[in-house]
């Protein structure tokens, strides 16, 4: 059995994560879902992006999920997959076939995309 910790990360006041289940139980070999709703206002397109950070570690990029594509870092390839929902804005992450060394604090993390025009004045 292994402890699987999830916590919030947002951008701005407006820009929020939330994980509602800060620490949750899970069996070798089963499956896990850790939810993440999140709530962008400055786009309609946000980036959500999930870490892992194992004891005395640094958060490790997971992967990220935009409206219309996906990617994964090469560790996270196989077992963890998550799944973005713009109509319920949500992006749950899900292990499957969880290992012992999966125990760690997983961060739902939310990235706007935001385009920014710039002009010059003259004089």
């Amino acid at each position: 059995m292994g402890y699987l910790r999830s916590l919030r990360r947002g951008c701005t006041a407006q820009d929020t994560v939330i994980q509602s289940k800060p620490v949750m139980t899970a069996y070798e070999d089963g499956t896990a879902t850790l939810d993440c709703t999140y709530k962008a206002t400055s786009t309609q397109y946000p980036n959500l992006l999930w870490y892992q950070q194992k004891t005395n570690g640094f958060p490790k990029y997971m992967l990220i999920r935009l409206s219309g594509s996906s990617s994964n870092d090469e560790e996270f390839k196989d077992r963890f997959n998550a799944n973005l929902n713009t109509s319920t804005l949500t992006v749950p992450l899900t292990i499957q076939d969880v290992r012992v060394s999966d125990s760690a604090v997983y961060y739902c993390a939310l990235q706007p995309t935001v385009t920014e025009t710039h002009s010059t004045l003259k004089q």
